[in-house]
């Protein structure tokens, strides 16, 4: 009896003890992410470049000390893809150090490497290089070095990027009015082949507002866009080393004469940035591509996660698709934090 006395006794306690509330869960709907995925697509991968030919998706972005191509047949699944070395610079000479934003481009069957270099590490020798590939892939094939690209002034450039238009080749980068540095300036002229520019120099921007002056004034890294009866160069603004580091926009129509700077007009205010709360800092140099089904519009950028990160190597690239305002220029929209999901491209 006492045994019994015993456990009753001990079962009471401990059922007295237990005093906890078991408060009922609520049920966390996960997140969709069948056909999404959320950027950034590579980093660090500042001043990213794409274009597509023959179902794949070419990649480059500034290393530094080589070229670099990735090729993908989804630009959402651009993380699984390996890049292929496909040139690295000499121990010495012009083009031998400071290798930046490359870019790719095909011209009648011909794949074309447009870089900015060097000669050992003296910024102020900073001109633009071309490589030169005939196979259909350009990560295979030999690159033939076509040597320094001669712009017409033979002044600082960087950010060197090709247009094809009307039949014609224009090349724009941005550079220095002089040799004493200081403002960056947006320049075109035309190509007589895609390795021999013609002439003359034209500046076509400046920075004049106040938005392309943060830190000093630049007008950097244009980009060639072009939609029903308009050209734009799309152009990145202010100190890279500023959150401030912004989209602009020339237009013109496709019709006019591109190398007369009063064809051109600029939007008032950035087109895209310069930052979002979270996780997008200091967006810019970007380059675009379509669909293959010509479904839709997609904007490439660098960005970076943080606030003071300046242009180094926190600088990711990111993707987000964007439409067209009814004056047929881009609507680029805000850019999107880190934590949103986007819906992969079509066809992917």
């Amino acid at each position: 009896m006492k045994n019994c006395l015993f456990l009753f006794l001990a079962f009471y306690a401990c059922k007295s003890a237990d005093t906890s509330v078991t408060t009922p869960k609520t049920p966390v709907t996960p997140v969709d992410t069948v056909g999404k995925f959320k950027n950034p697509l590579l980093s660090p991968a500042p001043d990213p470049w794409v274009t597509y030919k023959d179902g794949f998706y070419y990649v480059m972005h500034t290393t530094g000390n080589s070229l670099r191509i990735y090729k993908t047949a989804a630009m959402s699944r651009l993380p699984a893809a390996r890049p292929v070395t496909v040139w690295t610079p000499p121990a010495t000479g012009p083009n031998s150090r400071d290798i930046w934003a490359p870019e790719l481009h095909n011209v009648n069957g011909t794949w074309y490497i447009y870089y900015a270099a060097d000669n050992n590490g003296v910024d102020a020798t900073h001109r633009m290089f071309v490589l030169e590939n005939k196979a259909a892939d350009p990560t295979t094939g030999t690159w033939t070095d076509r040597g320094q690209l001669n712009l017409p002034d033979n002044k600082w450039a960087i950010d060197g990027t090709l247009g094809q238009l009307n039949g014609q080749l224009y090349f724009a980068w941005s550079g220095w009015e002089n040799d004493l540095g200081g403002s960056q300036h947006i320049y075109i002229c035309t190509l007589t082949n895609p390795y021999t520019a013609g002439g003359p120099r034209v500046r076509l921007s400046s920075p004049e507002l106040t938005w392309e002056k943060q830190g000093f004034g630049v007008n950097e890294a244009p980009e060639f866009l072009t939609h029903a009866s308009k050209v734009f160069l799309i152009y990145s603004a202010s100190f890279c080393g500023t959150d401030q580091y912004a989209l602009g926009q020339l237009s013109a129509d496709t019709s006019a004469n591109l190398i007369v700077q009063t064809s051109w007009t600029k939007a008032q205010n950035p087109v895209f940035g310069p930052y979002a709360s979270g996780s997008t800092y200091g967006v810019g140099h970007n380059s675009f591509f379509t669909t293959p089904d010509a479904k839709e519009n997609w904007l490439v950028y660098h960005a970076n996660p943080a606030p003071g990160q300046g242009c180094g190597d926190f600088r990711s690239m990111r993707m987000q698709p964007f439409g067209w305002k009814a004056d047929g220029s881009p609507n680029f929209g805000s850019p999107v934090n880190l934590t949103d999901y986007l819906k992969r491209p079509s066809g992917e």
